[in-house]
């Protein structure tokens, strides 16, 4: 039995084509599994962004924490529990203004917690979670895969960077792009995201 973790962040709804596809591969890993789909939808329910409660707040010895404090760090855990608890995470992300939504951003910003989820010792930075496989649907407007759009494309480098320094480095990024190009690049947007979460899924079994 495989347990999964779902983490879409588009603020669009049904119509956001990483929820979407983030949402096709969590189900179909799932049934083969006859597992558990536990979904965080940070679009319809978005996280608190964080402040001085969470920042002060973990590194506070329990007993002195402050109500505040003490329910920014119960919210973090809870995060990184569900992490914990699952054996692969399937993250979707449309990028906006070249970046993921800021509703991920908060995700992480809660699950990167110095000595719970990394640490630094005298080689440089360890991540702390354990080894699992992520599967990172990231979804463009334009084509940022390669061509003079890919400089641009702080979405996915930032979120893959983000996954390995907490010690998620088994990433599969599927990327569905180019769907504001036309209609007919949008139909070969679609095309080619199936292409590849087939060819993902193929890999898995």
């Amino acid at each position: 039995m495989t347990n999964i973790l779902l983490v879409t962040s588009s603020p669009r709804g049904p119509q956001s084509l990483s929820t979407r596809f983030a949402r096709d591969i969590a189900e179909s890993l799932n049934a083969r599994s006859a597992g558990t789909i536990v979904e965080r939808d940070l679009g319809a329910a978005p996280l608190p962004h964080i402040t001085a409660a969470y920042i002060d707040g973990r590194i506070a010895p329990p007993e002195t924490r402050t109500p505040e404090q003490i329910e920014a760090v119960d919210l973090a855990q809870s995060l990184v529990d569900e992490i914990q608890a699952a054996d692969v995470i399937v993250i979707g992300s449309g990028m906006i203004n070249f970046g993921p939504p800021t509703q991920l951003k908060a995700w992480f910003d809660y699950i990167t917690w110095p000595g719970v989820t990394f640490r630094y010792d005298a080689t440089g930075v360890m991540g702390l979670l354990p080894a699992k496989k992520v599967y990172l649907v990231t979804a463009t407007g334009g084509v940022f895969s390669e061509g003079r759009n890919a400089p641009l494309d702080f979405q996915t480098t930032y979120l893959v960077h983000l996954l390995g320094f907490i010690g998620l480095t088994d990433i599969e990024v599927v990327r569905v792009e180019g769907t504001l190009v036309s209609p007919d690049a949008a139909k070969a947007a679609v095309a080619s995201t199936e292409a590849q979460i087939r060819a993902a899924l193929e890999r898995a079994a």
